[in-house]
């Protein structure tokens, strides 16, 4: 008898122990390289604060992260891409507004739905932009501006990045606040609208800040006001469009963020989260994402939220302008 109740207690030992090994064996995540896809070429705005990402994750989750531009669409090409990944953590985009909110509004091939389709880790950085007039315009101010398309509608251009980005959906925003007639013309990203606003050739363009810099030194380029909801601290000078009566509560922004497939498991997101909000916490991170022309998010923010907001704001916008692609 006591024979028969040591075997059966060995037994279940052992059962248990064979129940167990598999969770023993699973390896603690990242146990291998994560591939940080970036929906653009190496060098824009969007490429330099997802390397700021790539070193976040390197240094606080003890990782090999292989960053890996895969331009097109605008980032649909490789927010597709991660979206189709398996959700296991290995396989990550550092996105924009354009491809998380935006194009969905314009792109009807576009198959993901960002509000659906991914796992939201977290907001890293704002991306303001400037309203800017040619040298050639005889505008110096948002009350000008203002004054002067109202009494020429249809005559003044402006540019954008392209359609479906942010910045063309920011100058469709002025122009539906204020009521005015201005003709978008759309561009394959930022260097030729610069050098054809700088020639003449359109009138007002939404830019970066950073981009901006040196043709508002030269004297090509005029600032007008920025798109944040308050005046940004490196052009204290700038007002925000919101500022205006014909404009008042203007505020959008586009913005960047780590994202993952549609189901990550909540013990992975919650590492890739606690090491973006260290990563964020930490001065030099927000010294060089302030470098590119960003606003360093706080950490806490609600990505999930954002993403559904301006996609809202993005098809009412969309319907405004009558745009698709």
């Amino acid at each position: 008898m006591f024979e028969s109740s040591l075997s059966r207690r060995l037994l279940l030992a052992s059962a248990a122990a064979l129940m167990a090994a598999p969770l023993c064996a699973e390896p603690a995540y990242p146990s291998k390289p994560i591939r940080l896809v970036i929906g653009y070429a190496p060098g824009g705005s969007v490429d330099m604060v997802g390397r700021v990402i790539s070193d976040i994750l390197t240094k606080h989750l003890n990782a090999t992260v292989v960053v890996e531009n895969q331009a097109g669409a605008a980032g649909v090409v490789a927010a597709q891409r991660v979206v189709s990944s398996k959700p296991d953590g290995y396989t990550l985009l550092a996105g924009s507004s354009n491809e998380l909110a935006g194009t969905k509004a314009v792109n009807t091939a576009q198959k993901y739905d960002p509000s659906k389709d991914v796992t939201p880790i977290g907001l890293a950085a704002l991306a303001p932009n400037m309203w800017v007039a040619g040298a050639h315009v005889p505008v110096k101010n948002i009350d000008e501006f203002v004054a002067l398309v109202k009494k020429n509608p249809g005559k003044y251009s402006y540019g954008s990045p392209g359609i479906g980005s942010t910045p063309h959906f920011s100058g469709e925003l002025i122009k539906k606040s204020a009521g005015l007639f201005i003709t978008h013309i759309p561009y394959r990203g930022s260097a030729t609208m610069t050098t054809d606003l700088g020639g003449g050739n359109v009138d007002f363009a939404i830019i970066s800040p950073l981009a901006a810099a040196p043709f508002l030194q030269n004297g090509r380029m005029k600032a007008l006001g920025v798109t944040t909801a308050s005046r940004l601290p490196t052009f204290k000078d700038v007002p925000a469009l919101g500022e205006h009566p014909a404009l008042k509560g203007y505020a959008l922004n586009g913005w960047f963020a780590l994202v993952g497939p549609k189901d990550l498991p909540p013990e992975i997101l919650a590492k890739l989260q606690g090491a973006l909000r260290a990563g964020l916490g930490d001065p030099a991170i927000r010294q060089r994402l302030e470098a590119s022309g960003a606003i360093p998010a706080k950490g806490d923010e609600n990505l999930a939220q954002v993403i559904r907001t301006d996609m809202d704001k993005y098809q009412d916008l969309a319907k405004f302008a009558n745009i698709s692609e």
